[in-house]
């Protein structure tokens, strides 16, 4: 897919930042309980034995990151790791998710493409690659029905996204150049007034009128659905084949190297994961939310997660092509140059899992390790 799509390609991925164990990936919650799921992070006794002793696995508590809240939360990633256990660490944010990654600190995480792109570039391809997908979709324009009925009704209007320059926030200047109306991408002044909001107050500045609308992931999406807004776009309706990527799983080239049988096991339990999770929704719907309650406190309520889960697609296929794409308008947009992407992908290791389990093989459009 290039980058020059007509109007009716949308991309967005939620990108947050880090948070020690908080459900702040939309804002709900309180602090994280210290023991959550303790069933899937204890090593079995007399299991088999891999290279490495412990896996450190990092992802949001967020409903994208379903695979790895319901693989934790159920002990199917665990299952796959025998005596290798895993060690939770929960972020809000890419960069800093990035930055344990980069720092030794984490092994494996789930993330956006976004950050992704960022953290490959920026150590010229040394310290990461994407490894799996993980899930597609879950992205909303919501607004203020009152105040926008059209998408030509956007026009001087104040839309916010999570952050500057994130997956979310590139597809929203990507789809305002399409209608050819201007935005500073520094400022988000313009046509339309781009408010760059964190998701954890997106709700408070939508009821209290200081934005129109947002551009947001699930489940604030769905959250500001419940308290008056209205959808006036589904992202996935807008790319062709309804799919794009939202969320993949990540691994240190250090580790991958070193312990290249715990990246398959982790893999392996992300497969059965994701195949449970497509074949048991109200179950996985259920699990995500009792993970989320263990983390923070607090679960989503069913006015949000109902509509929330069901525009989330959990898949393998790390969908290779809308990262390049979404890369392609954050070029066009001005935020970053040119990347190289050559070598993103090791998708050896889902390949080889998948190839086990039956399943087709996931392509890397091109762009993998050599």
């Amino acid at each position: 897919m290039s980058a020059a799509r007509p109007l009716t390609i949308l991309r967005a991925i939620a990108v947050t930042a880090t948070l020690p164990l908080l459900l702040t990936a939309c804002g709900y919650g309180s602090e994280a309980k210290k023991d959550d799921a303790k069933k899937a992070n204890v090593a079995a006794d007399g299991a088999k034995k891999l290279s490495a002793p412990e896996v450190r696995i990092g992802y949001f508590p967020n409903l994208t990151h379903a695979t790895a809240l319901v693989g934790i939360q159920e002990g199917l990633i665990a299952k796959e790791l025998g005596a290798t256990a895993i060690k939770p660490q929960t972020f809000n944010a890419g960069p800093s998710e990035i930055e344990a990654l980069n720092g030794g600190s984490l092994d494996i995480g789930f993330i956006g493409p976004s950050p992704a792109i960022n953290g490959y570039v920026k150590s010229k391809g040394s310290n990461l690659r994407i490894i799996s997908g993980s899930a597609s979709g879950g992205v909303k324009l919501v607004v203020n029905p009152e105040k926008i009925k059209t998408l030509d009704d956007l026009k001087g209007k104040k839309i916010a996204t999570p952050q500057k320059g994130n997956t979310q926030d590139v597809a929203f200047l990507n789809w305002i150049a399409e209608k050819g109306w201007t935005v500073d991408p520094e400022s988000g002044k313009g046509d339309v007034s781009v408010v760059r909001t964190d998701n954890k107050v997106t709700p408070d500045a939508f009821k209290q009128g200081s934005i129109d609308g947002a551009w947001v992931p699930e489940p604030t999406a769905s959250k500001l659905v419940s308290e008056g807004a209205s959808v006036l776009l589904d992202e996935t309706d807008l790319w062709p084949g309804k799919k794009f990527v939202i969320t993949n799983v990540i691994v240190s080239q250090k580790f991958l190297k070193e312990h290249p049988d715990v990246v398959e096991a982790v893999l392996a339990g992300t497969v059965k994961t994701n195949a449970w999770i497509n074949a048991n929704p109200d179950q996985a719907k259920a699990s995500a939310n009792a993970a989320l309650k263990a983390l923070s406190g607090k679960e989503l309520e069913p006015a949000v997660i109902d509509p929330a889960w069901k525009s989330i697609l959990v898949t393998d296929d790390p969908l290779a092509a809308t990262l390049k794409t979404e890369s392609d308008w954050a070029v066009k947009a001005k935020l970053i140059e040119q990347p190289d992407l050559a070598g993103i992908y090791d998708l050896a290791p889902l390949n080889k899992v998948l190839k086990a389990a039956g399943k087709p093989e996931v392509t890397d459009n091109g762009l993998g390790a050599k």
